[in-house]
């Protein structure tokens, strides 16, 4: 292909397309650029590999530090395990690509995004996602876009299109919208506790955004001379899908309508149908027969069965209204919560339970020097919140290797940090960096939202100061022609069968994360209008149950829970409380058993289990930064003498001199004649010289002056 060279203006900022440069043996690239940030995004095809039954369709995001100009930390220099941040936008390409391939295709597909160039105005990502549609239509693989995807903030009342680091970082929304010819097919986003009605128009802003980016897409096609790929599906023997309708439909109906069934329950019986009605009947046939030919590949009744199942899940829902378990459309399962489930050293823990999805989350609290360090291309340098997911394979009843985090563990654990950070309190009121854990003990649907409940109620547990609790469900759809049926609070079946995950969390005042997934080719703007104003009702309701068990934070932190005091100093002074080697900070650390981090900025944090060791060392550190004046009296103590004076310390690692002349109103022959080391006495500042040198004095001070350096001293 010959290079080509696409320029579009786009909302005040334009968006460069370059084709056929870079990446040649690649099935398709482009270089998708945007101010000084550019992506390059390949898409390549292979081969359908035997006996696969899905989409084997894998999506890489690569970071190069080289692009901000910036050298990797560590040993080796260079690039290493991917960064979270990797991980989310690898993440973000993929949710919305995923939906648009033909569910029939199985041939191996890989999509690689990488970060050449970037600058601090135009984060990368979003270019991505665009870019991965353009690279699949350049590529020619069978696909129902274009799609496309941009960035909504929010500043002051007005909504911008792809802002800044710095606009993100400052407005009340960072919500990205990704969509197809036929709707939205993937939003996540971040809010500060946004009303519903202000979220249904962010993402309509955007999706109007998302439609001239698919225009543009087409234009580039036509002007390559290529159009959108489509191939026919391969053909689909139906004796099987027959037999399995005849044979089994009546017996999986009366499994699904029956109630109360658990997960488990439910689970075993569709597989004694399958084995009874289906398998054995199909293990009597004759080799020759059609239907047992067709049955042959292992995986194909077992493929044709779930289908069937499917089907019908779906016709009891949108013709009944009744979901599996008996329950209405708008209605959650039943709640259980709890605080302070475990004992002494940890900080705090809530364990949440919605039907048979169990989380329990359990808070750390950490100093300043805690916060996770990033070295990714993203302008935050830290994390002073973080949140951790796992799900271990007992809770969903199964057994397999356990492993270091993966993608899923990885985004559901990002988007429950997402829904709480906007009600934390402010680092000034409250410097702890703080660590939440969630542990999925067993899962039956949304364990992402049971983690921000459980998250919720750890914290309060702990005493950390949140401004508002918050809940989150996930909603679900079942979308069969023009009939549309929005469920709330779905579990493992609707989510697997269905056809959205959409998971919004918040407070009582308003949004403050969401994140939808599609299974089909897109959503109108209506449906998703219906599913955050109808799980606005389940979050509520959720809310309720949750402060039945805990209505607010704990007074007082755990008695396990380290003690933070935070002080300001003048950044001149810094040194001198670090002393020589550190010498200094390690004596107040010897002293008290505080562990002391130092900012720049001269903000002092101190750290230590018994908070009058604590004050002990804020005292220290107080006196050795104070500002003396000529005239200050203190109560000090006689260090060490010497045949010209007396040394005292007038504040913790503080000490002046008394002259021998400054002793007494009469003559004094020996200083020991006078103090001994260890000696309480009272003196004034009589003179600091240019050297910083503390000149005391015992005379000229009056008994009003003593008593209030005495009383200054008790305290």
């Amino acid at each position: 292909m010959q290079e080509f060279n696409k320029s579009i203006s786009f909302d005040g900022r334009d968006i460069r397309l370059q084709t056929g440069l870079l990446a040649p043996q690649a099935g398709g690239s482009v270089l998708i650029e945007s101010g000084e940030t550019a992506v390059i995004v390949t898409a390549t095809r292979s081969t359908g590999r035997e006996g696969i039954d899905f989409l084997p369709l894998l999506v890489d995001y690569e970071e190069r530090l080289y692009a901000a100009g910036r050298i990797p930390g560590g040993f080796l220099r260079r690039e290493g395990r991917p960064p979270e941040k990797v991980t989310l936008t690898c993440r973000l390409i993929d949710r919305p690509l995923r939906p648009l391939f033909p569910q029939w295709l199985r041939d191996d597909i890989q999509i690689i995004a990488t970060t050449l160039s970037m600058d601090e105005q135009v984060p990368p990502d979003v270019l991505a996602v665009t870019g991965a549609s353009v690279a699949v239509l350049l590529a020619q693989i069978p696909f129902y876009g274009p799609m496309a995807a941009v960035r909504v903030g929010l500043v002051g009342d007005d909504f911008i299109i792809n802002p800044t680091f710095k606009e993100i970082k400052e407005g009340d929304l960072d919500l990205v919208v990704a969509g197809s010819p036929d709707g939205v097919v993937m939003v996540e986003a971040g809010a500060n506790q946004l009303p519903e009605q202000d979220i249904i128009e962010a993402i309509e802003f955007g999706y109007e955004a998302v439609q001239d980016l698919i225009q543009e897409q087409r234009d580039l096609l036509a002007e390559l001379g290529l159009s959108i790929a489509t191939e026919e599906p391969p053909e689909v023997d139906e004796t099987l899908t027959h037999f399995l309708a005849e044979k089994a439909s009546v017996s999986i109906k009366k499994v699904l309508s029956q109630f109360d069934l658990d997960k488990n329950a439910r689970d075993e019986a569709l597989d004694d149908i399958k084995a009874t009605e289906i398998d054995a009947v199909l293990t009597e046939l004759p080799e020759e027969d059609p239907l047992k030919v067709a049955a042959s590949e292992p995986m194909v009744v077992a493929d044709a069965f779930k289908k069937l199942t499917k089907k019908l899940m779906r016709q009891q829902i949108v013709e009944d209204g009744v979901r599996v378990d008996g329950r209405k459309l708008d209605e959650v399962r039943p709640i259980s919560c709890r605080v302070g489930v475990l004992p002494r050293r940890v900080h705090g823990s809530g364990l949440f339970q919605r039907g048979l999805t169990q989380v329990l989350s359990l808070v750390t609290l950490g100093t300043p020097g805690d916060a996770q360090e990033l070295d990714d291309l993203h302008p935050d340098e830290q994390k002073r919140y973080l949140h951790h997911y796992n799900f271990p394979p007992f809770s969903v009843g199964e057994t397999r290797p356990m492993r270091s985090p993966g993608r899923r563990e990885i985004g559901h654990g990002a988007l429950a940090e997402r829904a709480i950070v906007p009600v934390l309190p402010p680092q000034t009121e409250f410097p702890y960096v703080v660590r939440v854990v969630s542990e999925v003990l067993s899962s039956n649907g949304s364990t992402s939202m049971g983690s921000v409940c459980g998250s919720t109620l750890a914290l309060m547990d702990a005493g950390v100061p949140i401004v508002k609790p918050v809940s989150g469900t996930a909603m679900g759809l079942i979308k069969e022609g023009d009939e549309v049926r929005v469920l709330t609070d779905i579990q493992g079946i609707e989510d697997f069968l269905g056809d959205m995950d959409f998971k919004v969390a918040g407070t009582d005042s308003g949004i403050t994360a969401l994140q939808m997934d599609m299974k089909i080719t897109g959503l109108s703007l209506d449906v998703i209008a219906q599913a955050v104003n109808q799980a606005k009702e389940g979050r509520l309701h959720i809310l309720e149950e949750m402060l039945a068990t805990i209505d607010q934070p704990r007074e007082d932190l755990s008695p396990y829970a380290p003690r933070l005091l935070t002080l300001k100093i003048d950044p001149d002074l810094i040194g001198l409380v670090i002393g020589p080697g550190g010498k200094n900070i390690k004596g107040i650390t010897e002293q008290t058993g505080a562990k002391i981090d130092i900012e720049d900025d001269g903000t002092v944090t101190i750290y230590c289990h018994e908070r009058d060791n604590a004050l002990k060392a804020q005292r220290i550190i107080e006196g050795m930064t104070r500002k003396l004046n000529e005239g200050d009296v203190f109560v000090g103590c006689v260090t060490r003498i010497i045949p010209i004076g007396a040394f005292v310390e007038i504040l913790p690692g503080k000490e002046g001199m008394i002259h021998i002349s400054q002793l007494a109103e009469r003559r004094v022959g020996k200083v020991e004649d006078e103090v001994a080391v260890g000696d309480e006495v009272v003196v004034k500042v009589r003179e600091i010289d240019q050297r910083g040198r503390i000149n005391l004095t015992r005379l000229g001070i009056h008994p009003e002056e003593a008593a209030a350096a005495h009383e200054a001293a008790s305290r």
